[in-house]
């Protein structure tokens, strides 16, 4: 069995109901008062990045997934509230997967621990 990023991310768009292709995405953790980045990637075809890190990576602290929603929502003929959105979340549990979803609408969006 194929050992999978210890994080993943999945970005819907819910005004559209449709999975948001084309997002830049950054993950960083938090090193004593700054963020590093630690990978970047584009949601596929199906709103998803599943190749964040590779396994055996994961370390305990706060970690940051920054979505950059400008261009996507210009694209989309959407207004723009919100250029970008940042999810912060404390990693504890080396072990577990991780899977960040966003959902994503003009003038809001939400996010969860998903499975």
């Amino acid at each position: 069995m194929t050992q999978k990023s210890p994080i993943t991310t999945h970005v819907l768009d819910t005004a559209v109901g449709l999975p948001a292709a084309g997002i830049n995405v950054q993950l960083s953790r938090l090193d004593d008062q700054d963020f590093v980045v630690l990978a970047q990637g584009v949601t596929d075809a199906d709103g998803r990045i599943a190749d964040l890190l590779p396994a055996g990576s994961l370390s305990e602290g706060t970690y940051r997934l920054r979505f950059d929603l400008l261009e996507y929502l210009q694209q989309q003929g959407s207004p723009v509230f919100y250029p970008y959105a940042e999810v912060v979340c404390q990693i504890s549990e080396l072990d577990s997967h991780y899977h960040i979803p966003l959902l994503l609408s003009p003038f809001g969006y939400s996010t969860y621990r998903g499975s």
